[in-house]
């Protein structure tokens, strides 16, 4: 189903019993993000929150703050228009496995998905509910003059004369040692100047002051791509960021799409209805017209480049301060009734593990069109997304495991992943103690190891260097007489299903 703004959404974690109201002021400066961290942590990842009265230096904002939205297995189910993960998958599975039809009731079938199709593509509107009240700011007449000051504002009636500026939003400041505020969850919309392709990213931004942020965007990311042709022609980019309407718009903006793909199509087709687009005030961007927040302005390829950081950031470390691109606002956008979402990030579990789980098990039908042999993959918690990787094979030559790994390594974010387990299709990969217990029986360190090295996360702090670092394979899969084991290879121990059953009968669950 599609969701039209965050309240929308709200409403539906409420119906659905997983939303907790937080009546009482929460300051936005580290008290709100250890209200989360703690629901975070909590059993299925506890429920989502509304924070009703944050607070800013003090003074209670008119946007409540949503947060931890995204952070069960229900929760995210729910913001793809699905009764459960696997229904997701399953429906993108079959449409990426279509085939000629056979028989009328295979064509019949195929319209069916082609029908499902019609929402994928964006529809263009004049304007939307983004646009109910709008703040523009002119450039100073230099670059050395400072900013005037913004005007002063105290509630939600007085947004039409005053609406906010960066400082007057309830931006969070996550943990005690990060640079100052910053936006968490903002879809970051660039454009290649080359071939008009959009991008549409999930970069932090943090607030250096009431006009200006930081533009976290990585070197391998497509938005740093858009940047670095900018940066050569010396022009200035125009950059759109939106915050809120339906969450399958943030989905969108993380998942790992192949390049050059509309995040606004897979949006489309995960609600089940297009993504209307309303070009922005102050530059030729098109964003959602349903979004809760549009923050417009441009980075300046002739500036230079201004420290970010630190930050706590997903790895559950601080990340260290590092020269980015300054975004500069030309405008605020917003609706009447605007819900500002958020989140944080940190040592896990966090609310970040379930949308890059949701990732993996949405887009695992399309990689097994890449890699038939594949059964399963899983990113566990505490390899924070893709330091650890999980992979289930079935496995027929000698070998196979190894051709994965570097097959893996090539796919998008995959590049990032240090440590790599490839084990058989009996295992549950889900189960980190069943891997290990394989990877700890199955392997010959020397032999069933594989050291390489290449492309790392920037945001890796143990790496010799930025953004270059090792990777080990291991294969933990039963050895066949090629891979150098002349031995039978033993069965694993199992008891006879019949005995299960009969056991089960007249003891039931009992030890």
């Amino acid at each position: 189903m599609a969701y039209s703004s965050t309240r929308d959404w709200i409403t539906a974690l409420d119906r659905a019993g997983e939303l907790t109201r937080i009546r009482e002021p929460v300051a936005t400066e580290l008290e709100l993000a250890e209200l989360a961290d703690r629901e975070m942590k909590s059993p299925d990842g506890g429920k989502a929150l509304l924070i009703e009265k944050p607070t800013v230096n003090g003074r209670v904002s008119p946007f409540p703050v949503a947060i931890n939205t995204f952070g069960s297995w229900k929760r995210m189910a729910m913001s793809l228009g699905a009764a459960s993960l696997e229904e997701a998958a399953a429906s993108l599975g079959a449409l990426v496995k279509a085939k000629p039809p056979q028989s009328f009731r295979e064509a019949c079938r195929l319209l069916g998905a082609a029908f499902e199709l019609r929402h994928a593509k964006p529809a263009r509107v004049k304007t939307g509910p983004c646009k109910e009240v709008v703040r523009r700011f002119d450039p100073p007449p230099s670059r050395t003059e400072a900013w005037p000051p913004a005007p002063d504002w105290r509630s939600a009636a007085s947004l039409d004369s005053c609406p906010p500026t960066l400082l007057d939003l309830p931006i969070l400041r996550c943990w005690p040692l990060d640079g100052g505020r910053f936006l968490t969850l903002p879809c970051v919309v660039t454009q290649d100047p080359d071939t008009g392709a959009r991008n549409v990213g999930m970069y932090r931004m943090q607030v250096y002051d009431e006009r200006t942020t930081g533009m976290h965007w990585q070197l391998q990311k497509v938005g740093a791509r858009h940047g670095r042709r900018y940066y050569e022609t010396g022009t200035r980019m125009p950059v759109a960021v939106f915050l809120g309407g339906d969450p399958a718009l943030a989905f969108s903006a993380t998942a790992p799409l192949p390049d050059g793909l509309d995040e606004f199509l897979l949006a489309g087709w995960l609600r089940k209805k297009s993504v209307d687009l309303v070009k922005c005030e102050t530059n030729d961007l098109e964003v959602p017209a349903d979004a809760d927040f549009v923050i417009e302005g441009y980075v300046d390829s002739k500036e230079p480049l201004r420290e970010e950081g630190p930050f706590g950031d997903h790895t559950g470390y601080y990340a260290l301060p590092e020269p980015y691109p300054v975004f500069h606002l030309t405008a605020i956008t917003h609706r009447r009734d605007a819900v500002y979402p958020a989140t944080i990030v940190g040592r896990p579990p966090m609310e970040d593990f379930y949308m890059g789980a949701a990732s993996v098990k949405l887009f695992l039908p399309v990689l097994k069109m890449n890699f038939p042999e594949i059964v399963d993959l899983a990113l566990p918690a505490e390899g924070v997304f893709h330091n650890l990787v999980f992979v289930s094979i079935k496995k027929t030559y000698p070998m196979q495991a190894f051709k994965v790994m570097h097959g893996l390594w090539g796919m998008g974010q995959m590049m990032f992943t240090k440590y790599m387990v490839v084990v058989d299709e009996d295992v549950n990969v889900h189960d980190t103690s069943e891997v290990l217990f394989r990877l700890c029986a199955n392997t010959d360190p020397q032999r069933d190891g594989i050291l390489t090295k290449g492309p790392a996360d920037v945001l890796d702090h143990a790496t010799s260097e930025v953004a270059v670092g090792g990777k080990l394979g291991l294969d933990a899969t039963r050895k066949l007489p090629g891979e150098g084991h002349r031995r039978p290879w033993p069965p694993i121990i199992r008891m006879e299903e019949a005995v299960r059953r009969k056991v089960a009968e007249r003891f039931g669950s009992r030890s």
